[in-house]
């Protein structure tokens, strides 16, 4: 028999292992995080406690291997992020900073010194991890950024600010990308370290429920053992964005099922005209679009999460799961939150949050109209991004 919350019976591809992480990390998520994400958005807040219960719960960096991370499966990873954002797209993107971006910079690029010093702490919680690429004038275009790294004796000074940076004012170390007189470089940056400080971006409406922050560097001084000694250019930040990437397509697939859920259990309930909205075809057509929309992007994190751990998945289409999947989760949003009319736009029922956080989903980690790009480029043969 069809279930209203996996019509296509996807979990049943899942193996032992990998339910188990959905069951752990979906407890968690509804027993820890939903009964309290109202009131952590609409105070614009997250609590600093909680990357150590994330910590404790293992997803910070759970797709890495060694320094205390579990060394799951790219599915597993992309399961707890679906669970993860069903309750929120901001609590999924603390996850997805800390493990997909800082982490793996880090693990995939940094020294065995730098590895041994942070991932274990990033692991368990209790260092605090963000991500330096974006600028107020470099967002699409990373490589027209205008922080610098500049020798000075044996030590590297770097000047500039970036922007949009999600645990920017919690973060213990930052990862920053500038440039040099030898390309692009990253730099793991301690936040204490004299001349960096981090401002809270305020007045936001969307992804509330997580820190955003412009950085700032001024002279920040640091030791030639802070610079990752292998990459150059934009290959080393786009290695990590695409890590972010997957797990953000499993991720709206959980924000459009509690949507879609949500409308379900609504229109199964209101009545009008004596009957329940449910009963009305113009309604049955919306819910089953919605669970296509659902299963649908289901489908391609599973088929992409499987391609990704067999080591066949390719930039392109990750894009085609970000640009596909993103774009489904905001349709199926905004179509639940107008079956359930005025009392949809309450934080009473968490629609609404959704709508709000995806519009930022759709935008970051890559625009639709880069992905887009991407995706033509890997089918024509011919780049159009100038």
């Amino acid at each position: 028999m069809t279930q209203p919350d996996d019509f296509l019976a996807l979990d049943d591809e899942l193996d032992e292992a990998e339910q188990g992480i959905r069951d752990v990390v979906r407890d968690f998520a509804q027993d820890r995080l939903a009964p309290q994400i109202s009131d952590w958005y609409e105070r614009g807040t997250v609590p600093r406690e909680i990357f150590t219960d994330f910590g404790k719960l293992g997803v910070f960096g759970m797709h890495l291997d060694g320094y205390g991370c579990a060394g799951t499966s790219a599915v597993a990873y992309g399961v707890a992020c679906r669970e993860l954002e069903a309750v929120d797209s901001g609590l999924r993107s603390v996850v997805s900073v800390q493990g997909s971006l800082a982490m793996f910079a880090i693990h995939r690029w940094g020294t065995e010194e730098q590895r041994q010093e942070w991932l274990p702490r990033m692991a368990a919680g209790q260092a605090i991890g963000c991500f330096g690429l974006t600028e107020a004038a470099a967002g699409s275009d990373p490589a027209s950024m205008r922080t610098t790294a500049r020798r000075d004796g044996a030590d590297w000074v770097l000047s500039g600010t970036k922007m949009w940076i999600t645990n920017g004012t919690l973060a213990d170390v930052a990862i920053v990308w500038a440039r040099t007189d030898d390309g692009i470089r990253g730099f793991v940056v301690p936040t204490d370290a004299p001349g960096f400080s981090a401002n809270a971006i305020p007045r936001k409406l969307s992804l509330r429920a997580s820190d955003t922050a412009e950085l700032v560097l001024d002279e920040v001084r640091l030791p030639a053992a802070s610079a990752f000694p292998d990459v150059r250019g934009l290959r080393g930040p786009l290695s990590c964005l695409n890590e972010a990437r997957y797990g953000i397509l499993w991720g709206t697939v959980g924000a459009a099922r509690t949507c879609y859920l949500e409308a379900l259990s609504y229109a199964l309930t209101r009545t009008q005209f004596g009957r329940p909205l449910a009963g009305f075809q113009l309604n049955q057509r919306r819910l089953t679009e919605m669970v296509i929309a659902v299963g649908n992007a289901g489908l391609v994190g599973l088929r992409l999460g499987r391609l990704k751990d067999a080591g066949r998945v390719e930039p392109a289409q990750i894009s085609y799961g970000k640009l596909a999947n993103a774009r489904a989760a905001l349709d199926v949003a905004r179509s639940a939150r107008a079956m359930l009319g005025a009392a949809g736009i309450t934080l009473d029922h968490p629609v609404m949050r959704h709508l709000t956080n995806l519009e930022t989903v759709v935008t970051y980690e890559g625009t639709e109209e880069m992905h887009t790009l991407s995706i033509a480029a890997a089918i024509t043969g011919l780049k159009a991004f100038r």
